[in-house]
């Protein structure tokens, strides 16, 4: 029944079609300083990857397409939407985002399945429907949480994520004093020192202040459990993929069976199916899909209204540009709940660039624009420097 209401939600029709007359799609890399480690790889930039769609009428809208991994992800990406999918875009009607978030899923299977590249593929599409759920928005005089939702939220709570264990008494110190009261450190580095920091980082946390982990898919069940069981006595918010999301649901159950600490995952778990079988288990506390992972706006609003439906907690996850952010805060402020947003606190031209808080200087908190669309009108100037890929396809 689960599958069949995924199946059955969709974004708002418009009132017309719509035959796209332009794309563009660019790929930028940011040097950074201090590399942003992970228990999987390190990450020794900062990529994205922006895309802007336009009909006939001038009308347009913006996305963003997932460029963390691997390393030479963004201009993959990027090529991949220009050779791959603009015969498939430019000239065809489509009535709303989710027709084309439906017709590039049935139309690209088989190159995907060609090649293996599913990751890559669901990522492209999940920045195009951002873009066109951005585009019909703003043609409606909406933002996207109203144009979602009208009865949406103005404002969402945000929480600090990216931080490093072994860096965590500054940037906790840091994100303290930009306004936040929540925070997830990175684990899944040494299991021992990894639980020794945390223990003591609870010495410096304020009343009504959290403290969360992520393992980033570090363990197998046995590191997983004897973290479990070290961490039984720390008030741990949430602990994030301490196994591979494609673990079995037999070690997943075994694991929450035995944690006080709620689990986390989900921004690795794909399709409606997937998300399905993942609020059916129980054994999440949190769910965190990924817009420009997979799904975009009509992929994810419908994850998000069942995750809400079933009494679990809606994350969205997410770490990159400015425009990811952005969207993911209008999806979290229809969807409503307790939930939280995801602020990465290291470094990031290609998001700080888009000015998401609005020059507010706290930020545990961020109020959405009222502007129609996700209120972006065009890429900043000053990330203009890193571009290394830009193309623009049109008829």
């Amino acid at each position: 029944m689960l599958a069949l209401a995924f199946a059955a939600a969709s974004c708002c029709a418009t009132l017309m079609a719509i035959t796209l007359s332009r794309i563009t799609v660019s790929a930028y890399r940011v040097p950074i300083s201090s590399p942003v480690a992970t228990s999987f790889g390190v990450m020794q930039n900062r990529p994205a990857v922006f895309v802007r769609l336009e009909d006939g009428d001038g009308a347009f809208g913006w996305g963003e397409v997932f460029a963390n991994w691997p390393a030479a992800g963004a201009e993959h990406r990027a090529r991949l939407l220009v050779e791959d999918m603009g015969d498939l875009l430019l000239g065809q009607p489509f009535d709303d985002a989710s027709e084309l978030f439906t017709q590039l899923t049935e139309k690209t299977h088989i190159r995907a399945l060609q090649c293996g590249e599913w990751g890559p593929f669901r990522q492209v599409i999940a920045g195009l429907d951002t873009a066109m759920t951005d585009l019909v928005a703003r043609r409606a005089g909406l933002s996207v949480a109203q144009y979602l939702n009208p009865r949406a939220e103005h404002t969402v709570p945000c929480y600090a994520s990216g931080i490093a264990i072994s860096q965590a008494d500054h940037q906790i110190t840091q994100s303290q004093e930009a306004g936040f009261s929540t925070y997830k450190v990175k684990v899944g580095f040494d299991l021992p020192r990894d639980t020794a920091l945390l223990t003591g980082l609870f010495s410096t946390l304020g009343a009504g202040e959290t403290l969360c982990a992520d393992a980033n898919q570090a363990w197998a069940l046995p590191e997983a459990e004897r973290f479990v069981a070290a961490c039984t006595d720390l008030p741990l918010g949430w602990l994030e993929e301490p196994l591979p999301a494609d673990a079995s649901l037999t070690h997943w159950r075994a694991l929450a069976d035995q944690s006080p600490i709620p689990l986390a995952g989900g921004e690795n778990i794909t399709g409606t199916g997937g998300f399905a079988d993942a609020i059916a288990t129980g054994v999440f506390g949190v769910l965190q899909p990924d817009i420009a992972k997979w799904g975009g706006f009509s992929g994810c609003w419908p994850v998000a209204q069942a995750i809400r439906a079933a009494g679990q907690r809606y994350c969205p996850h997410y770490l990159g540009g400015g425009i990811g952010l952005i969207a993911s805060a209008h999806l979290l402020a229809a969807a409503g709940g307790d939930g939280l947003l995801e602020v990465d606190v290291n470094p990031n031209p290609l998001r700080d660039a888009f000015d998401p808080w609005q020059g507010a200087a706290h930020r545990g908190t961020l109020t959405l624009s009222d502007a129609p669309g996700l209120g972006i009108t065009h890429l900043p100037d000053e990330i203009a420097q890193f571009v290394t890929y830009s193309r623009d396809l049109h008829i």
